[in-house]
């Protein structure tokens, strides 16, 4: 990793963006991202080296092979592009969400379509268990899509919580961390932090965020050195199942006022047919193809380069 410019590192931070900017929707999966920019097992490996064993190099060896042992440049230029992107899109991105869903949710499932292509294709050998895998992750994804959500919750240990899960969440393609703070009533909550720099409630999510990464990252490399194949299988099934949640189109069947917002806890998804005269269809399907086109462009250029 020593061979790295600052042009690679600058990069780097903008993949991090774009995962910020993908945790922040509710069904989108920052994982995906970094599955499909080509960053997904370094950023497992390089989390992973952060244990005990950073004290014994830190007073053995000094300061920089502990920083290189668990690659801190790379983790530092890619959380400083999930922070910048947090901090600064998300609330664009509620933004949109609340004015402008179709559109946003069209982009983002061309987007999430494209990803199940691409890391479908690293499955070198399909086998009925790599199908029967691939099955029960689409299933079990899209089994979480269909939960209704819960009641807006700020208690400082259940945000540590739900930052722990959401991380969890948030490094496997195809499930969304965002959705699982909805599902779990803290989203809106953390939303709002965010925006009033609320730092107790920030650091709170921050720190079992942190305990949540520590301790999946070493999970999911021990998956990736022993199972590899059914790992691929079962995150393309993930990805799969979250399209139910990612499909534009919706018609509301029910909602629910928490405090001052208003929440849908049930709807179902229509063909585009049924919103006739609706201006946003066909910009709506550009944008859907724009999504799909863009992750084949950044895989030509990733293999090229």
């Amino acid at each position: 990793m020593s061979s790295r410019k600052l042009v690679d590192y600058v990069v780097i931070t903008l993949k991090g963006m774009a995962m910020g900017a993908a945790d922040v929707v509710p069904g989108v999966s920052g994982g995906t991202i970094a599955f499909i920019s080509g960053i997904y097992e370094e950023l497992i490996n390089s989390i992973n080296n952060i244990n005990f064993g950073l004290f014994t190099i830190l007073k053995k060896d000094g300061i920089k092979a502990c920083w290189q042992k668990f690659n801190g440049n790379f983790l530092l230029a890619l959380f400083l592009g999930i922070f910048i992107s947090l901090f600064s899109l998300a609330k664009f991105l509620s933004w949109l969400l609340e004015n402008k869903p179709i559109l946003l949710w069209s982009f983002f499932f061309g987007l999430v379509l494209a990803s199940i292509f691409l890391v479908g294709k690293e499955i070198k050998k399909w086998n009925w268990l790599a199908v029967l895998v691939l099955l029960v992750g689409a299933a079990i994804a899209y089994f979480i899509t269909t939960l209704p959500p819960n009641e807006n919750v700020d208690s400082l240990p259940f945000l540590f919580l739900s930052g722990a899960l959401a991380v969890c969440a948030m490094i496997l393609p195809g499930i969304s961390g965002a959705f699982i703070l909805v599902l779990l009533g803290s989203y809106k909550t953390i939303l709002d932090a965010v925006h009033e720099r609320d730092v107790k409630m920030v650091v709170t999510v921050a720190l079992g965020a942190v305990f949540g990464l520590l301790s999946f990252a070493r999970l999911l490399k021990w998956m990736f050195k022993n199972y590899r194949n059914t790992t691929l299988a079962l995150l393309t099934g993930f990805i799969l199942g979250s399209l139910n949640k990612i499909w534009p189109w919706k018609k509301v069947l029910e909602t629910k006022v928490f405090g001052d917002k208003t929440i849908v806890i049930g709807e179902k998804n229509v063909l585009p047919s049924t919103f006739e005269g609706d201006p946003q269809l066909i910009l709506a399907i550009g944008l859907a193809i724009t999504g799909f086109s863009l992750i084949f462009i950044l895989e030509r250029i990733a293999s090229k380069k």
